[in-house]
């Protein structure tokens, strides 16, 4: 393979969607309603823009395009049309032989013999007669003129090619696909297909008693009939039952009389008894095997242009086509389903926009698969480890796309001096550095002080010690509120958003530190990080501060460093644990409630735990509770919306992070 190389200007294609653009697109929702299959399907049915900009549909726009279609072809069409070209063509066979018999009379007239005058005009009454009483259905028709003996020998060969011509469109009608082997309609081919059908049913016979059908053999004797070269017996059956159930629906789709003329028309043509036997015989068994072909379809046309036997069997497989990828689109759960559709036929009903579109929709989950984001467990996919991490960086990501970078901080020391931390740097030894000796530069020193030999002699100038970086480190609970009006009010997202960015954080720029996190609403609960995605919230009402203080008190006096606790609300506390551990809840807040979580505020501000508080549609109760706690516990409090939230919670972290930093520095 060769490629070629050239700077980009902008109008080359080539920026295709990958599998971060994927999960970026569904992390809003994914974090929202916590169901990443969910996530995934809302995704591929509404569509979304890639990195070029170029709309990628989704299957509520496909499948509208596709009802469109289906509308179009039923308004423009009239399936009584079917009859027109062969009532007009026989017509035509009828006048020709009208003047068939005027010629016989005037050759009889102009010989001058009055016998054979006679005769002809008593033959060329009887034979006026017949066409005048001709039946006013064509298979009555057909049947009469099959039994009719012509007067015109060019209209006797034009209706015996009528007659072959609609025996072919018949059998084309009903198995399109031996469109190649139906052009001769001869006897001797007639038969070679009978014996096909036959061969066929004896088949399904076989298989329906355990038996297993030679069809490599079947192949090799009728393989003429099947230009498509079905590779199975199920493949052909398949085939033939789409054409056989398009047949159906263009019977179920006429009027009573118009489908009796019909059914009709084909026992004239296909007078052969046991040929009508075997198709129907076929038909019965392939309804049996395919029961979701949708043999009871059917369409009401209200258009104008007529149309040809053949047009309305091809026009009958098109809309057969649209109702199977329609049904196929609204049946799939997950992006893998698509990968069943025909996308030759998807192209052709929806154009080569929509056929991509169904393309890469089909892609999605594969797509982020292969990049180790999601798995599949027991039919379901779930976020990986490095999914959950790209969450966590897209939810970071965007609440600081709005604020400068040099605000972020990287945990960066302008000195090295004491501490506990290696760095795996070394400087000359200085009274009253810790005396972590690095031997090997210690020994070379005092080797090129003495230009070699044994023994070393070290002297203090030769001595070397390991530099470490002056750290600190931070406990923190995020306690987040998962009450039922989080969502009612619009703040659940923003607020799961941060608990997502602090958690990306925390753990790619300061790995040393802990965070914890804890979900409250009727009761509070611990939550584990690989949980976070699928967290929602909870469909109680109550608020119970008091539980999410006491599990947070108790999770951080497990760690070291500066503790602290984030607490992100929207509500004032309305529910608290009683001595026996139910629950009481009451609203609005009572004094017991507010009392009992004060009072865990209480024992964390006596460990040293300082608690920051972001309210999210403060109220006045929640403002006169958080004023009491911050008194209490000299934290701060944070009145703030859905927009901002992250941007506080973030740099305020951070800040707090450069102060003890800043602390640190100097002590050392």
């Amino acid at each position: 393979m060769r490629a070629k190389y050239s700077r980009w200007d902008g109008t080359q294609a080539g920026f295709e969607l990958d599998a971060d653009d994927v999960l970026s697109e569904i992390t809003d929702d994914l974090l929202y309603h916590g169901d990443l299959n969910a996530a995934l399907r809302r995704m591929m049915q509404s569509g979304f823009r890639d990195q070029n900009g170029e709309r990628l549909a989704g299957m509520r726009e496909l499948m509208e395009k596709l009802r469109r279609r289906r509308k179009d072809e039923l308004e423009k069409y009239d399936l009584g049309g079917v009859y027109d070209d062969i009532a007009r063509e026989l017509r035509e066979v009828v006048d020709q032989e009208r003047h068939g018999i005027d010629d016989l009379e005037q050759e009889a007239r102009q010989s001058g013999d009055q016998r054979r005058q006679e005769i002809t005009e008593q033959v060329a009454q009887e034979k006026r007669m017949q066409l005048d009483l001709l039946p006013p259905d064509l298979a009555g028709q057909v049947r009469e003129l099959s039994e009719y003996e012509f007067t015109s020998s060019e209209a006797r060969e034009r209706f015996d090619e009528l007659m072959d011509k609609l025996r072919q469109q018949l059998m084309q009608s009903y198995f399109n696909q031996m469109a190649g082997a139906l052009q001769d309609v001869s006897p001797e081919q007639m038969q070679h297909m009978k014996d096909m059908l036959s061969a066929l049913n004896q088949m399904l016979e076989q298989r329906a008693n355990g038996q297993e059908p030679d069809f490599e053999s079947f192949m090799e004797q009728y393989g003429d009939f099947f230009p498509g070269n079905p590779q199975s017996l199920d493949e052909l059956l398949e085939q033939m039952a789409e054409q056989m159930a398009a047949m159906q629906a263009m019977l179920n789709s006429m009027t009573p009389e118009q489908r009796a003329q019909l059914q009709g028309l084909a026992e004239q043509l296909l007078e052969d008894m046991d040929l009508r036997w075997q198709v129907d015989q076929l038909g019965q068994n392939l309804q049996q095997l395919f029961p979701q072909m949708g043999w009871d379809r059917r369409y009401n046309f209200s258009g104008q242009d007529p149309l040809g036997f053949v047009e309305a069997a091809q026009l009958m497989d098109k809309l057969g086509d649209i109702d199977q990828l329609e049904n196929l689109m609204r049946s799939a759960t997950s992006p893998g389903a698509l990968a069943e559709v025909d996308i030759d036929k998807a192209r052709d009903l929806l154009g080569d926009d929509g056929a991509r579109s169904l393309e890469r929709l089909a892609e999605l989950a594969k797509m982020l698969e292969e990049a180790g984001l999601i798995e599949q467990k027991e039919g379901r996919y779930e976020l990986t480890p490095k999914g959950m991490r790209r969450i966590g960086q897209n939810a970071l990501s965007d609440l600081f796309a709005k604020l400068n970078q040099d605000r972020i901080g990287r945990h960066q020391l302008e000195r090295s001096g004491v501490g506990h931390e290696r760095n795996y740097e070394t400087k000359p030894y200085e009274y009253g550095d810790p005396f972590n000796l690095q031997i090997e530069r210690t020994l070379r020193n005092a080797i090129r002080r003495t230009g070699g030999g044994t023994p070393v002699k070290l002297q203090p100038d030769d001595f070397e010690v390991e530099r470490t970086e002056t750290i600190t480190r931070s406990s923190t609970v995020l306690m987040l509120d998962l009450s039922l009006s989080m969502p009612m009010r619009d703040n659940f997202l923003a607020a799961k958003k941060v608990a997502m960015a602090l958690h990306s954080l925390i753990s790619s720029q300061f790995p040393r530190d802990f965070l914890g996190i804890v979900g409250f609403s009727e009761v509070a609960r611990e939550l584990k990080p690989e949980q976070l995605p699928e967290v929602s919230w909870d469909f109680v009402y109550g608020t119970n501060m008091q539980h999410a203080f006491l599990l947070s008190r108790r999770m951080l006096a497990r760690q070291t460093g500066t503790k602290q606790i984030i607490m992100v609300t929207d509500g004032e506390p309305t529910a608290h644990l009683l001595p026996g551990g139910d629950v009481f809840f009451n609203y609005p807040p009572v004094r017991e409630t507010v009392e009992a979580t004060l009072k865990e505020v209480a024992r964390c501000t006596r460990e040293d735990i300082r608690i920051n508080t972001f309210m999210l549609d403060a109220n006045s109760y929640l403002r006169n509770f958080v004023e009491q706690l911050t008194r209490m516990n000299k934290g701060r409090a944070f009145f703030t919306t859905p927009e901002t939230l992250g941007s506080y919670v973030l740099v305020d972290f951070i800040e707090q992070k450069r102060a003890l930093r800043g602390r640190g520095s100097r002590a050392s």
